[in-house]
């Protein structure tokens, strides 16, 4: 293991001075401190703008490198292929292994791209090299060697991360937020709507709502962040007979905003769109969103929702909830939620398989 100081000062001594990602526990260390350094870290909504961003870094005329998930790379894969190695620009890129080699230790959404990962990487040509558990300083500085090479050829390498490679740093305290404790918005959410179907998108949300609010109709996403909107579309518009509630989180729906367009466009009546803020990712470890500076309801007007409203309380919650399903939608409901404290319930994978939920699930629909 290398500590996320070394990460850091190796790649700012060879001229790495710009940096952008999605959060991934894997760097939470790094991220941590550049995001202490203004101009040094730009958080990306997705895999696909972070790496957009650094291209735009290299362009003028800065060495960049991204961070992120390997869960992600599906999202890198345009502007990789079609601007990166296009242009040739060089751009360095961070990918932690979630899944790999042994899926079975990882999550069920790391199940797919895990053992994937090298092989993908393999078929866009694009090098990969590895930072391994046990490596330290030097193997680190041996890895950025090979990697500059490939940069110096005009190629896109990757520097594939293990689990543990890179230590841990503490992140700036955020200030004091109003706002209720997560579980016990979704709790308010769903007793509000009780024969709603529901999607609950993944990380901590899901493990919340499994833990205070399981129910046959309940969704549980394991993976495919900043989707839940737009899954909850599909239903929606497929059973108009159902109230769908949607509970996203503001990491995940900054991943993919033009899905409130589109949510807007189509105006399902019966969609009811959550969004818990408590503008952190706090199942990578706590690295600020860009939530602070956006209006969620605002932007759900602009798009076409019916309604958009904050709360953060319970009275404003049960109003607001009461407001959305006495009238045609769609609407979007933000609640200011607190950073978590305390033990984190087990995710709902750990009672049920992914097909059992999707098939209890199916079979509420239909009730």
């Amino acid at each position: 293991m290398i500590s996320a100081q070394d990460f850091c000062d190796l790649l700012t001594d060879r001229g790495f001075t710009f940096a952008s990602g999605v959060p991934c526990s894997h760097f939470g260390g790094p991220i941590a401190l550049l995001s202490d350094q203004p101009g040094r870290y730009v958080p990306a909504p997705n895999e696909g703008s972070a790496l957009a961003v650094a291209a735009g870094a290299a362009l003028g005329g800065h060495r960049a490198y991204v961070m992120l998930q390997n869960s992600g790379l599906g999202n890198l894969v345009n502007p990789l292929t079609s601007l990166v190695m296009t242009y040739q620009l060089p751009v360095l890129t961070f990918t932690s292994l979630r899944g790999w080699p042994d899926p079975t230790t990882d999550e069920p959404q790391h199940e797919v791209m895990g053992p994937a990962t090298p092989g993908l990487l393999d078929s866009l040509g694009a090098p990969r090299h590895l930072l391994s558990a046990h490596d330290g300083v030097a193997e680190f500085a041996t890895v950025l060697e090979r990697a500059e090479r490939d940069l110096a050829a005009q190629r896109a390498p990757f520097v594939l991360v293990e689990r543990g490679a890179i230590g841990k740093a503490t992140a700036a305290s955020a200030p004091h937020e109003v706002g209720l404790p997560a579980s016990e918005a979704i709790r308010i959410v769903t007793d509000s709507a009780p024969d709603a179907a529901v999607v609950a998108t993944t990380g901590f949300t899901g493990r919340d709502t499994h833990a205070v609010a399981d129910a046959p109709g309940t969704f549980y996403m394991q993976g495919s962040m900043g989707h839940a909107a737009s899954i909850g579309l599909g239903v929606a518009l497929t059973r108009p007979e159902r109230t769908v509630v949607v509970l996203d989180g503001d990491g995940a729906l900054l991943m993919h905003l033009g899905a409130l367009s589109m949510i807007g466009g189509a105006a399902p009546a019966n969609l009811v769109h959550v969004v818990l803020d408590n503008r952190v990712h706090e199942s990578t470890g706590g690295q600020a969103t860009t939530s602070a500076t956006t209006s969620f309801p605002d932007l759900a007007l602009a798009a076409g929702y019916a309604s958009g409203a904050v709360c953060a309380d319970e009275e404003a919650v049960r109003a607001a909830m009461g407001r959305a399903q006495a009238a045609p939608g769609p609407h979007l409901v933000s609640v200011r939620t607190l950073p978590r404290t305390g033990t984190i319930p087990p995710r709902a994978t750990n009672a049920l398989s992914t097909p059992e939920i999707r098939d209890r699930f199916q079979r509420d629909l239909r009730r």
